[in-house]
């Protein structure tokens, strides 16, 4: 290359290339992303890639490693801190989503397009992923928790609205691109608000017993999920 580079230290040099292969994998996709574009993208050369990264999986895999760390650290440097389960929630959500949409990049290598690939990257996915949903599904259970030891809902409807989050992530923050008067703040409030009110009834109802009967056939016109969402108060 024409430009002469100073040496960097190699952890320095090896970020710089994760970073630039998170451009170029959220653009082109995994398949179609070359390693020779990801050197051009990190202003370094060809064999230095694969010198660090070892190959196209390496750096693939180096991504959603380094990836998932951020997000689980992000979402715990919001929670820490906080006086109570419920403050810890809210700013934990709130930190999720900050993350992703500060990081759309990240989120489309992490979340949208790793889940889409097989061998070799199935185990390496399989780990990351359930990395970042323990630590959002410990979140929830541990912000649906009421004083004196009792539940908004149970520990396994907890796991339900951790998912229906980590969706409403991917799903929201094209949304919140289209409606800048809109920040992850902003969102986190909505989606709480919502979320813990349908749990509030759904829990009253008596319907987030461990183990519930199978639902009857609901009447013409009755919502199958449960009573709808009521207002936000």
């Amino acid at each position: 290359m024409g430009t002469k580079h100073r040496r960097l230290p190699r952890e320095v040099r090896e970020q710089q290339m994760i970073d630039a292969a998170i451009r170029v994998f959220s653009r082109r996709g995994y398949h179609s992303a070359g390693v020779e574009e990801i050197a051009d993208e990190a202003g370094i050369s060809k064999p230095m890639v694969y010198i660090y990264l070892g190959s196209k999986e390496g750096v693939f895999t180096a991504c959603i490693r380094r990836e998932a760390d951020r997000l689980v650290e992000a979402v715990r440097a919001g929670v820490s801190g906080c006086a109570t389960p419920g403050e810890g929630l809210w700013a934990g959500l709130r930190a999720f989503f900050e993350f992703v949409a500060d990081n759309r990049e990240s989120w489309i290598v992490l979340y949208q397009q790793a889940r889409t690939q097989g061998e070799p990257f199935s185990r390496e996915v399989f780990q990351a992923r359930c990395r970042v949903m323990e630590e959002i599904t410990s979140l929830v259970v541990t912000g649906t928790a009421t004083e004196g030891g009792g539940r908004l809902v149970s520990e396994k409807d907890a796991e339900v609205l951790a998912h229906v989050a980590a969706g409403a992530a991917d799903a929201l923050t094209d949304w919140l691109l289209q409606h800048p008067e809109e920040t992850p703040e902003t969102l986190t409030r909505r989606i709480v608000t919502l979320a813990l009110a349908g749990a509030e009834r759904y829990a009253a109802s008596g319907e987030s017993a461990a183990s519930p009967a199978p639902p009857e056939e609901p009447p013409a016109g009755a919502n199958p999920a449960g009573a709808p969402i009521g207002p936000a108060h």
